[in-house]
């Protein structure tokens, strides 16, 4: 297998099955179309969640992309049913979810995250939580176990 010379490497995000050729691919140097064919073939079934990716462009204008889970702020916006989190969230709680779906947006965003520990996962998920001001029903059993 020849190895190819990596030119730029790109983090973006496009709603699922809805990218269009524009100015952040541009700057790319690719072959637009092709990127969006192939990014919305991918996630036609991901609904119009926002997917972030990373593409990899080589020097001869060819690329990679690996796609990675929804935003874990959208994930908790969407279980908690709001538009946006707190702009002051010690202050101001704007909604409540339960550990159980707190549970499962860290399962669902387990791939990406630098454990494989659903604990440590469910933390990181319930750091995002309390940042917006979404208060998790039944965390406070779940910290004294972890402890």
């Amino acid at each position: 297998m020849v190895k190819k010379n990596v030119v730029r490497v790109a983090k973006l995000q496009f709603n699922a099955g809805q990218a269009k050729p524009g100015p952040a691919l541009a700057g790319l140097g690719i072959v637009m179309p092709e990127f969006t064919r192939k990014f919305n073939d991918e996630t036609k079934n991901r609904g119009s969640e926002p997917v972030p990716v990373k593409i990899t462009v080589f020097k001869d204008k060819s690329f990679e992309f690996q796609l990675f889970t929804s935003p874990t702020s959208y994930k908790i916006k969407q279980a908690a049913k709001i538009e946006s989190g707190s702009k002051k969230s010690k202050a101001e709680k704007v909604a409540k979810i339960t550990l159980k779906q707190l549970k499962e947006i860290a399962e669902y965003k387990l791939p990406d995250l630098n454990t494989d520990s659903i604990e440590k996962a469910i933390l990181t998920v319930y750091g995002t939580a309390k940042q917006m001001g979404v208060e998790v029903e039944g965390i406070e059993e779940f910290l004294q176990g972890v402890k």
